[in-house]
């Protein structure tokens, strides 16, 4: 990588708070973007749009999917707006390209029923099934992701007030209600025969010692590791093809939806910076409403 692509990761880590995650996607859009440009002989500072465009073209090309070539667009875009700004180059070759339209898919939701199944899966009363089943219970409860999940601490959880803090991407804070379910489940996994009893003699890093989940070894559960629970209860119900890496979290705005819930509500207890993201959740609900009455209004469908 060039120098001035690592200042750009650096300050986005350090300035801008972004997720490892965010970071390793960055880097392994610049890193493409990169060989590109060296393959035609083009320093990163001597960027023009047309070479950005090429860019683009290339792995449209590949058969790469619309949203794979808007995200690296986007850490392309951001690279050079960065470049500009520090005065390391000239002008911004990217501002003037234009974003490559990505079709708008519906979040893929289990119903209710399923849901159900899944979290009802886990049997036992042992460590692991209390921990694995507060993972389902508070995915599904409080729609927070995955890796806002396995970065939780002790010190984030009120069980008092059925209350817990998240933090988001951009370690964005906001406090999330704990529901009934949710809540029992995280209480059975911290009581003695739970958390306590996976944990370790000696703590082998300090993160550890804080984490509320914990893998078998005594370590802060990865977010890795916890796709790997719900993927295995998952597949104890057959529903390990509908699995990824959102689907609890839509399920749980979408099943919000469906019973009446404030959008506004359900954009604050997600996350999201913008109400457009959460729209397309209505979207779901309005499918399967007309779902249900094509299927049970006797005029709703021509003989």
């Amino acid at each position: 990588m060039a120098l001035e692509a690592e200042e750009f990761l650096t300050w986005l880590a350090s300035e801008r708070g972004r997720s490892a995650n965010t970071l390793q996607s960055y880097r392994r859009d610049l890193r493409a973007y990169q060989r590109a440009l060296d393959e035609r002989g083009v320093d990163l500072t001597s960027v023009h749009t047309d070479h950005i465009a090429e860019h683009v073209r290339a792995l449209q090309e590949e058969g790469r999917a619309p949203a794979t070539v808007a995200r690296a667009l986007v850490s392309i875009r951001s690279l050079h707006a960065f470049l500009a700004d520090e005065g390391l180059t000239h002008h911004d070759p990217a501002a003037d390209v234009e974003r490559p339209s990505v079709p708008q898919g519906l979040p893929k939701a289990l119903a209710e029923d399923e849901t159900t199944a899944l979290l009802e899966a886990v049997v036992g009363e042992d460590a692991v099934a209390r921990r694995d089943r507060a993972i389902l219970e508070v995915l599904y409860g409080t729609g927070m992701r995955i890796s806002e999940l396995v970065g939780l601490s002790l010190a984030d959880v009120d069980l008092v007030d059925r209350l817990v803090r998240v933090f988001g991407k951009g370690s964005k804070e906001r406090i999330v209600p704990l529901g009934r379910h949710a809540h029992d489940a995280l209480t059975a996994w911290l009581a003695p025969a739970g958390r306590p009893a996976m944990a370790p003699t000696r703590w082998a890093r300090r993160g550890d010692a804080e984490a509320v989940y914990l893998n078998q070894r005594g370590g802060r559960l990865t977010r890795q590791g916890a796709w790997g629970v719900v993927r295995g209860h998952a597949r104890r119900v057959g529903l390990e093809d509908r699995m990824s890496p959102h689907v609890l979290r839509h399920s749980c705005a979408t099943h919000m939806l469906d019973h009446g819930a404030d959008i506004r509500a359900v954009q604050e207890l997600l996350g999201h910076a913008s109400i457009s993201t959460t729209q397309v959740y209505t979207r779901v609900s309005t499918d399967r409403l007309f779902a249900v009455y094509r299927a049970a209004h006797p005029r709703a469908v021509a003989p």
